[in-house]
């Protein structure tokens, strides 16, 4: 048996290690050195484009619990960046010469590897099984090819509002109501601005520093029916009443009347515990969104589980193309990993090609695939990309609101964090014992 690995991304590296750890010959495809994207320069694989840092180490955070996970799983990228790591605090952070550099040389010496050195364009032929590692930045070649294959379920941007977690946001200062209460009660989480506070947000927004753009993030097309908050609000004082913030159709129970302005809240889970900030795409710089975002009285201590972007990013439509193993849900041999099937971060995007890489060796064994418990965070993730209840689909990132709580509150964060880790790390051994 043999599979095609499209991609040597982090996605990639881990999707033909795990493939071939159980046994399965595979042709890694990956473009480099003949052709670099724009972000790309180096001509080894699982290549960090941007930060060194791997994010937290603590298995108490996200970050950490993740990378705890992989581990636990043979991940090929957190054990290298054991070998090269550099210090960074609490953080993860490697030499990102040499991790891509022993990546290759491990890749190279697998004998069951070989490493083709030419850009994919179409599917390629002969193989029992493939993967498609495409990175955010997908050659215009293989995206035809995936367009092909996902209709309209493929997006060459990532046009993302601020996600919160559920339990962060001050219901005191909030009220649930869908507008001229059509649909749910709660379908909504309604947050309020008088006419004092929305103008001081209005100031403060129209203040806020914004992220720089790469070159190739700038192309008009990008952001083409998909205003940020900001420029939106730089057009005029009320723009924002007369579009995200508009108050009609809406009570305040508090004063009997309708807010001067209100930001509306959508469940961004069938579980209810992340809600999104309907209509607020954004590019303000991270620490912005936070400080400008928290001026809602509703958010004044929000934990922010996803900052807002707008960048270029080739994700697919995933809830309604893929199962929570990673695979087309009308093709069992055609797998997707990484960042386009709409998870976020460098080990986010490992750990889908991990998960694609386990689960094409297995289906290739006869086996049944394996969808990870979902108080795991790669299982939880999984089941995020695969939901079909999920509307406008955004790429997200390891955080603890993809998690389903604690059957007990516990109001220390930092308790609840281990907490969560813990059961994570138990149940994730007591999944794979059963495989």
């Amino acid at each position: 048996m043999k599979a095609a690995v499209i991609g040597g991304g982090l996605a990639g590296v881990e999707c033909a290690k795990a493939l071939s750890k159980n046994g399965i010959k595979v042709d890694l495809y990956e473009m480099k050195p003949k052709k670099h994207s724009p972000a790309h320069k180096l001509d080894t694989l699982a290549e960090l484009v941007c930060s060194n840092s791997l994010k937290a180490e603590r298995l108490n955070s996200a970050a950490g619990l993740l990378k705890a996970e992989m581990a636990c799983l043979g991940s090929i990228c957190v054990e290298t960046a054991y070998e090269c790591k550099v210090e960074a605090g609490g953080a993860l952070a490697v030499d990102r010469y040499d991790f891509s550099r022993i990546i290759t040389e491990k890749i190279k010496a697998d004998e069951n590897i070989t490493l083709i050195e030419e850009e994919v364009t179409d599917l390629p032929e002969g193989y029992d099984g493939t993967v498609i590692c495409a990175g955010p930045l997908a050659s215009d070649g293989i995206s035809k090819t995936i367009r092909s294959l996902c209709g309209d379920g493929l997006s060459f941007f990532d046009a993302a509002a601020p996600i919160v977690a559920a339990d962060s946001i001050d219901m005191s200062a909030a009220f649930t109501q869908s507008r001229y209460d059509r649909g749910g009660e709660d379908d909504y989480i309604n947050c309020p601005l008088n006419k004092e506070e929305y103008e001081a947000f209005y100031d403060a927004i129209i203040n806020a520093e914004s992220a720089e753009l790469h070159s190739f993030d700038k192309k008009k097309d990008v952001y083409e029916g998909c205003m940020p908050i900001e420029v939106l609000a730089s057009r005029g004082k009320d723009t924002m009443r007369y579009g995200p913030l508009k108050p009609v159709g809406l009570t305040d129970p508090r004063t009997g009347h309708r807010p001067w302005a209100n930001l509306q809240l959508r469940k961004e889970n069938k579980d209810g515990t992340m809600y999104n900030l309907v209509g607020f795409q954004t590019n303000l710089k991270f620490p912005e969104q936070k400080r400008v975002f928290s001026m809602f009285p509703a958010l004044k201590n929000a934990e922010f589980v996803r900052y807002g972007v707008m960048h270029r990013n080739t994700f697919i439509d995933s809830p309604r193309l893929l199962s929570g193993d990673f695979s087309m849900r009308n093709n069992l041999y055609l797998f997707f990993g990484g960042q386009i099937t709409g998870v976020e971060g460098y080990m986010e995007s490992a750990a889908s090609g991990l998960m694609s890489g386990i689960n094409l060796a297995r289906r290739l064994q006869g086996k049944n695939t394996i969808i990870l418990p979902e108080d795991t965070m790669i299982g939880a993730l999984s089941r995020y990309i695969s939901d079909e209840t999920v509307k406008n689909f955004q790429p997200m990132g390891a955080n603890f609101g993809v998690l389903p709580p604690l059957p007990d509150k516990i109001r220390d964060k930092q308790e609840r964090y281990s907490a969560l880790s813990e059961r994570a790390m138990i149940s994730l051994k007591s999944s794979l014992a059963e495989y």
